[in-house]
């Protein structure tokens, strides 16, 4: 058994805290973003993983800035913590935190590293098209998620994956893959930093393929119409539940969507491929997947990125975009609750010519 101080914040980040405790680790300490002002009321509330080491009767520390935080510091020091387990904690640790347990401090990171680094790996992973991501667990250093990797496992990402359910996928790998490094960190024991990771085996990453997944802003939220279907699909995904547009003046999240394009059609809903014969496209340049391939009726390319070509009943409405047409299968509307098919085709009452980003929309997250 080990004593662990835990570092996380979101819902994400729960798994993997539960799991220590489920694999018999004595949780001395959990360390989590502030409380938060969330809501039209403003309340403040806590963070996912605080509810849940409250709930476990962990202690709890909530330093604003852990950097500059010596109290907190000095505070954790004391605890007597074995290793410190870092999961979208949300804030870089200084050096007097990543030094102080015999055992290390380690990280549960959403991707495959060195391919996005840093505070989105999940978000970017969708909106670049990937066709796999996976977790790492890492041992922590001074550089942004630089450290060598202990343990890594790939998971394939589905082209209708969001960023929820791929979230809750990698949450539960998270959890997985500490639950098994723990094991092999207690058995190599403690001693000096080199000595125990060469003992652990771990694995240098790599110096190419190295990329930043930046942290989201309201901007990036905004969909733009004149881009490729399949640019716009993988938004939508990357950015759930966030991604904006407009309809008749009023903001329009947009929250499941289908690219109508023929090489796709094995990746489409069932239900939606008969789609692809009058909308559908065929494949042109296949060794380009930034580019789309030439539609197979001229009408779609004719219109105006964001009119409404058509619709399809119970499924959504179909919409031009900067190639091929777009289904749009899940969207809110400003004041409304989300809804799907025939109930969005209802509330939203489209009319073939009709444009969405046709007036300002306030995206919020």
């Amino acid at each position: 058994m080990l004593n662990i101080i835990f570092w996380g914040t979101p819902a994400y980040a729960v798994p993997s805290l539960e799991a220590l405790v489920g694999a018999g680790h004595r949780i001395v300490g959990a360390v989590t973003q502030p409380d938060r002002r969330r809501g039209r009321g403003a309340a403040l509330v806590p963070s996912a993983v605080k509810a849940r080491a409250l709930e476990l009767q962990i202690p709890v520390f909530t330093p604003e800035r852990i950097r500059r935080d010596q109290a907190t510091q000095a505070k954790l020091a004391s605890l007597g913590a074995d290793l410190s387990v870092v999961v979208a904690f949300g804030q870089i640790l200084p050096p007097e935190v990543l030094n102080q347990p015999p055992l290390g401090c380690w990280n549960g990171h959403g991707s495959l590293l060195p391919r996005w680094r840093g505070a989105a790996p999940i978000q970017w992973s969708l909106i670049e098209g990937d066709s796999h991501t996976g977790v790492g667990i890492m041992a922590m250093e001074a550089g942004l998620d630089t450290g060598p990797v202990l343990l890594e496992r790939p998971l394939t990402i589905g082209l209708l994956d969001n960023a929820h359910q791929l979230g809750d996928r990698l949450a539960s790998l998270t959890a997985e893959l500490l639950a098994e490094a723990t094991v092999m960190i207690e058995a190599a024991g403690p001693g000096a930093e080199a000595e125990r990771l060469a003992r652990l085996a771990v694995k240098p990453q790599a110096s190419t393929g190295v990329t930043y997944a930046r942290l989201l802003n309201k901007d990036d939220l905004q969909l733009d119409w004149s881009q490729p279907a399949l640019a716009l699909h993988r938004r939508v995904m990357g950015l759930y539940p966030g991604a904006c547009s407009s309809w008749r003046g009023k903001r329009l999240k947009l929250l499941a969507t289908e690219p109508l394009i023929q090489r796709l059609s094995a990746e489409l809903s069932p239900e939606v491929r008969p789609l692809l014969e009058p909308w559908g496209t065929t494949p042109s340049d296949p060794s380009n997947q930034a580019s789309e391939p030439e539609p197979s009726r001229a009408s779609p390319r004719a219109a105006a990125p964001g009119t409404v070509l058509g619709i399809a009943p119970q499924l959504g409405l179909i919409v031009a975009t900067g190639g091929c047409p777009l289904l749009i299968r899940e969207a809110q509307l400003e004041g409304k609750s989300p809804c799907e098919g025939a109930r969005l085709l209802q509330q939203l009452a489209p009319q073939p010519g009709e444009r969405l980003g046709d007036g300002p929309a306030q995206a919020v997250s």
